[in-house]
């Protein structure tokens, strides 16, 4: 938990030191009332007293309750801005992780946990902060002050009070060891519900399609169900907290008027006053220490699960990140757009076995390389190794001659138009999507995406479309088809100018007609530029310089087209499947 105050600036503790002060002063203010109190008992009980030493009194109360009340907001409103201020940064530092995260990290937390983190764990410290820190610096200054003016009053009343103080502390310390352990099981539960939901709006079309919706709700009531029961029992036992707070409060006052009836009783016509009037006093001031104790115990009831969400944020800060950036900067380079594989092997982290094994090959400048091979076979795992997606577990992967783990990743990236097998659309416009990013800080003009857009042979769909290069693409491209979306994903790499393309099965929800074009187009475009591409089409890769043949990890045949006919019995069979021998 003390790792979270790094999250405040200096201006946020200066607000701190600013509401210690002001919380100090509002105590004394509030513990300064019974002594007026008691002022205006002894007047009211003297003969010789005036209605004005009473009104004046009366007077001394009003500004001390007057200024406890504008001292509680002014603490209210800086908490508010502390905590508002302190969820700003904490959430900008977590997001800033995540997109530092590899593959390896996001698998190993979940995007679902990812998001409850940012959100809802957050918010849990937010809430700590604006309620609890006032709290957690107020309760324990009254009661220890409380305490002490009452400590020499009377034994019989401390004592009572102190008996008091120890159910209360009881019942917190049973309450906080059943509920703790609960908490925690408490935010894995929103995470699986943040999954279920999160998976049930993504397959929607799947769930409609084979009548799951009825499984779907099944799953979801199975983990809704659980986290009502964990949040019932927890409530629960919290409920127990105010009743008791209550019973205490109420046979504390009684006890104390109690005793003092005895002790008045049993006293001496002159000291039957001060009696009274102590009793008085020690009835406020024993309220006071109840209520110190009543804050604390709201404060257990936000800390605990506080807690649990603090542990879960710093895990996600403290998570090491296995893809480190270089030094490089890509620049004054031998080379220029060649890609180099040296005896690469790869498994994945949790694996045992090798996916890729021994794979080594060169492709240079102006030269189109292909991977293909049966489902498995490890064609996309191998050009996402080229990004950084995932480091290689043995050999290298150099580009322009230079070791990519060598390279700063942002150098890296700028050399590379990427498409993933999965079409990708951002919420914003054809033009924000086609302009993506900052591409080393060069600005992509309009001309470049009308360019791109042309070259990915989507110029016809996009000037139909309402607002044409403006119009909307909704969250996810939902707005617009499979194939209309890996040409506008397929436009974004272009308008990058890399040196290298990496194309991973991107022509796959094309038509062969548009799929013939658009690969015309690209080869002129793209001739001093390096691509390579993983296709499961023969007619996608046929005229390539160099196809690389894959099959259970390893490469089991480099060349073209037609020598890897002659020489390649993998090739030659998936050849043939797609393709007659009088067409091949």
């Amino acid at each position: 938990m003390l790792k979270m105050f790094k999250n405040f600036s200096k201006k946020d503790y200066l607000l701190m030191i600013i509401c210690i002060l002001l919380i100090v002063f509002q105590v004394w203010l509030d513990l300064k009332l019974p002594d007026y109190m008691s002022g205006i008992t002894t007047l009211i009980q003297s003969e010789n007293s005036k209605i004005s030493d009473i009104i004046m009194k009366g007077v001394g109360m009003l500004l001390c309750a007057f200024g406890s009340l504008i001292s509680a907001v002014i603490v209210g409103y800086f908490a508010a801005r502390l905590s508002a201020n302190f969820s700003l940064n904490l959430r900008r530092k977590i997001f800033r992780k995540v997109g530092n995260f590899g593959m390896e990290e996001i698998k190993k937390f979940q995007t679902s946990s990812l998001i409850t983190r940012t959100t809802n764990d957050v918010t849990q410290l937010e809430m700590l902060i604006s309620i609890g820190f006032q709290m957690l610096i107020k309760a324990p200054i009254m009661a220890i002050w409380a305490i002490e003016k009452i400590v020499n009053k009377s034994i019989e009343w401390s004592m009572l009070t102190g008996l008091g103080v120890v159910i209360l502390l009881a019942t917190i310390t049973t309450i906080l060891i059943i509920v703790f352990p609960r908490f925690e099981k408490v935010q894995k539960l929103i995470d699986r519900i943040n999954g279920v939901t999160r998976e049930n709006l993504t397959g929607i079309r799947v769930i409609r399609a084979f009548n799951a919706e009825k499984y779907q709700t099944n799953r979801f009531n199975d983990v809704n169900n659980n986290l009502t029961d964990m949040q019932i029992f927890n409530h629960k036992c919290f409920a127990i907290l105010n009743p008791v707070m209550n019973i205490v409060m109420h046979f504390l006052t009684l006890g104390i008027y109690f005793i003092g009836a005895f002790l008045i009783n049993e006293a001496g016509m002159l000291d039957k006053v001060t009696l009274f009037s102590n009793m008085v006093v020690f009835s406020s001031y024993g309220m006071q220490v109840i209520s110190s104790f009543l804050m604390l115990a709201m404060i257990f009831m936000i800390w605990p699960r506080a807690q649990v969400s603090a542990k879960r944020i710093n895990e996600v800060l403290d998570e090491k990140i296995k893809i480190v950036s270089g030094t490089f900067d890509g620049k004054d380079l031998k080379e220029e757009g060649t890609v180099e594989f040296r005896d690469v092997s790869f498994k994945y982290p949790d694996a045992d076995e090798y996916l890729l094994k021994n794979i080594s090959f060169k492709v240079n400048k102006g030269e189109t390389i292909a991977f293909i091979g049966s489902t498995g076979s490890g064609k996309s795992t191998l050009i996402n190794l080229v990004p950084r997606f995932y480091d290689v577990t043995k050999g290298s992967i150099l580009v322009d001659g230079i070791d990519i783990r060598d390279y700063d990743i942002e150098a890296l990236n700028n050399k590379i138009g990427y498409v993933p097998q999965k079409a990708v659309m951002f919420t914003g416009t054809v033009k924000s999507n086609v302009g993506y990013g900052d591409n080393g800080k060069k600005n992509i003009t309009m001309e470049k995406i009308k360019e791109a857009i042309d070259v990915a042979q989507s110029t016809d769909f996009v000037t139909k479309m309402e607002k044409s290069y403006d119009s909307h693409i909704a969250r996810g491209g939902t707005n617009v088809s499979g194939g209309q979306k890996q040409r506008l994903s397929i436009a974004r790499a272009i308008a990058r100018d890399p040196e290298i393309y990496i194309f991973d099965d991107s022509f796959s929800a094309l038509d062969y007609k548009t799929d013939s074009v658009l690969r015309k187009e690209l080869k002129k475009y793209t001739k001093d530029a390096t691509c390579m591409i993983v296709a499961q089409r023969i007619g996608t890769i046929i005229n390539a310089d160099k196809i690389v043949v894959l099959d259970k990890g390893e490469c089991v045949g480099i060349g073209t087209h037609d020598e890897l006919i002659k020489n390649c019995k993998v090739y030659k069979e998936i050849a043939l499947s797609q393709l007659s021998k009088e067409e091949l």
